[in-house]
């Protein structure tokens, strides 16, 4: 019987804590948790009533001192390749929390650690799991919406900040904190090519942080949907609908509680002769198309703890029989490059370093 997968956890905040810890404790036959580093004690004392570990203030003390296989890097954004880096050197596998990093030679120094090291680099994807995601891309596959023309994705609502997430100097702001789940379900709905990008962002900020709370980003390419990614804090009336789908013979609509879509075969379809030069008889364009109206809905109980745990049951995948990582680094990479490229265009001005 293969013996679980020894983890140690570097920061134990919210991720570190509420996503992979919560998700851990109950898989015990896949992973141990054997340590957790914290600057904080009381999380620190968190971590070993629930897991009995080993425990330390700063996660290079663990890397150097502890007995694990996999480290989950779970620090401050602005430390996700300097931790994960650190790791490969000391000879551990890493499930590396979002985002992987602000600019891509950043992740492509990771990735050559990694590889120079011969561990496996695991960023940690998880709204790639959501059900209703590859619902959607089955739907998109089938052709029966016809061809792609523009997908909606709304990220936002109205809901103001004042934690490190608002400061550029950690690495914050919508783009990096949520955009990470977004950018990376548009890259892979875009197909392989790197997309184009236009963003506009701003940092409206009103308790002191200088990170956007407001960012669009759209992605397109000759033969390709357009994307639209809507991450906006002041969204005091957000669609129902995260994702909204426009295709040639249909669309789609819909998100984690449920999809709908409807198409019509263009077959079946009303044939008209095109009107020249003029609209006859001062009609309008009218016709009935032959709707076909489909639904789904998840039947997941918790649907974000599901995430984590179709994401680390592919990593003991991985990890134990050589299975293939669901989450590719060359998607990852273009998720990357995308943000940077939007950091790029939206160059914002800079407050004092805290501390």
């Amino acid at each position: 019987m293969t013996q679980p997968i020894r983890v140690g956890i570097g920061g134990y905040g919210r991720s570190g804590c509420d996503i992979h810890g919560r998700w851990l404790v109950e898989a015990p036959e896949q992973f141990s948790v054997a340590a957790v580093a914290d600057q904080l004690p009381e999380r620190r004392d968190d971590a070993v009533e629930r897991f009995g570990c080993a425990i330390y203030a700063d996660y290079r003390e663990l890397l150097a001192g502890a007995e694990i296989d996999l480290f989950i890097n779970a620090l401050p954004s602005l430390l996700h390749p300097t931790g994960s880096i650190e790791a490969f050197a000391r000879g551990f596998h890493v499930v590396s929390e979002k985002p992987s990093a602000r600019a891509v030679a950043d992740f492509d120094r990771v990735v050559a650690a990694s590889r120079q090291a011969g561990k496996r680099y695991l960023p940690f994807q998880n709204s790639r799991f959501y059900p209703f995601f590859a619902k959607m891309r089955e739907v998109i596959a089938s052709g029966a919406l016809g061809e792609i023309l523009h997908i909606h994705s709304n990220w936002g609502g109205f809901g103001r900040r004042w934690d490190w997430q608002t400061l550029q100097e950690f690495h914050g702001g919508n783009l990096l904190n949520t955009g990470p789940h977004p950018v990376d379900q548009a890259v892979v709905l875009f197909g392989e090519e790197t997309p184009q990008v236009f963003c506009r962002m701003r940092s409206i900020q009103p308790f002191g942080g200088d990170a956007e709370d407001y960012c669009m980003v759209v992605l397109y390419g000759d033969g390709k949907p357009t994307i639209e990614i809507s991450l906006n804090s002041y969204l005091a009336y957000p669609p129902a609908d995260m994702y909204v789908v426009s295709g040639t013979f249909g669309g789609l609509a819909g998100g984690p509680g449920g999809l709908r879509w409807k198409y019509f075969d263009p077959e079946e379809a009303p044939k008209h002769e095109f009107w020249r030069p003029w609209s006859r008889n001062r009609e309008y364009c009218r016709e009935t198309l032959p709707w076909v109206e489909e639904s789904w809905a998840t039947d997941e109980s918790d649907t974000f703890q599901a995430l984590s745990q179709a994401f680390y049951n592919n990593v003991y995948d991985v990890l134990t029989r050589g299975a293939e990582p669901a989450i590719k680094l060359a998607e990852v990479r273009r998720q990357v490059a995308v943000m940077e490229e939007c950091h790029r265009q939206n160059p914002l001005p800079r407050k004092a370093k805290v501390g």
